[in-house]
């Protein structure tokens, strides 16, 4: 696992999205695995600065959706699939067609929860996932001792979890669903580079959990370490609790500059 200190949120969001932009120039129609929440905004607009710029295409890229909620509509505006539309697809010029999500809706979730998966192997597979983590180190909606093995299902959500979500409704945790479709640690651990990317202080403790203690259950973005290819991004604060940061730091500056992320 790679540790990459960066000054702050917007430094780490250009370092993603050059990541992805090197993707997406070495292979154009890419399957890009995407997150939602407030942690990879500065991600989503630092590419889509570059392909306004003429920097990179990223016309041809496809788009895998990490979760989604148990029954909201697909076009509420707090379904993942429509905050996806609005920040990522629609800036980078992504049409519909090249989405992949799960069906939050559909009528026999379990059903929906395996075509998914099903639909990422047939797609080829995610070659760049992008992950969040939660203050209880949580990866997609894989909430504390989910198996590590596990594949797409639907989760019930933490009590933290809704809290932490409401503000996306208008404050109101009465209006976040109990349930959601997420893909499994399993899954997650398939795609070929995952960066999970973490700011402010309040991600410390996850963070030390995830890179240096032990893989456990307990701490569910720990599976990160099994992964080939795992970065982690993280902003001073983040990094607060961390050990080890002078080596994360000598490593980093001393890396080839032609390795990339």
């Amino acid at each position: 696992m790679e540790v990459v200190i960066v000054a702050d949120a917007k430094a780490g969001g250009e370092l993603v999205a050059e990541a992805m932009a090197r993707l997406l120039r070495r292979k154009p129609d890419a399957l890009l695995g995407v997150a939602t929440g407030s942690t990879p905004l500065p991600v989503y607009e630092a590419l889509a600065a570059k392909v306004r710029a003429g920097a990179v295409d990223a016309s041809r890229a496809r788009v895998a959706q990490l979760d989604e909620y148990v029954g909201l509509p697909a076009d509420h505006p707090e379904s993942y699939r429509s905050v996806l539309r609005r920040e990522v697809l629609e800036p980078l010029g992504i049409p519909m067609d090249a989405f992949l999500g799960p069906d939050g809706t559909a009528e026999d979730v379990q059903a929906a929860c395996e075509r998914y998966d099903r639909e990422l192997s047939e797609a080829g597979g995610v070659d760049l996932q992008l992950l969040g983590i939660g203050t209880d180190g949580h990866i997609g909606f894989n909430e504390p001792c989910s198996s590590l093995a596990s594949r797409t299902r639907i989760k019930t959500l933490t009590e933290q979890t809704r809290v932490d979500n409401a503000r996306f409704f208008d404050g109101d945790i009465g209006q976040v669903p109990h349930h959601v479709i997420t893909q499994g640690i399993g899954t997650i651990l398939e795609a070929r580079h995952l960066v999970l990317l973490a700011t402010g202080e309040g991600k410390a403790d996850a963070v030390a959990a995830t890179v240096e203690g032990p893989v456990a259950a307990v701490c569910p973005a720990s599976a990160l370490q099994l992964h080939p290819h795992a970065t982690v991004v993280v902003d001073e604060a983040a990094a607060s609790k961390l050990k080890l940061t002078d080596y994360f730091r000598h490593t980093y500056a001393n890396k080839p500059e032609w390795q990339g992320l």
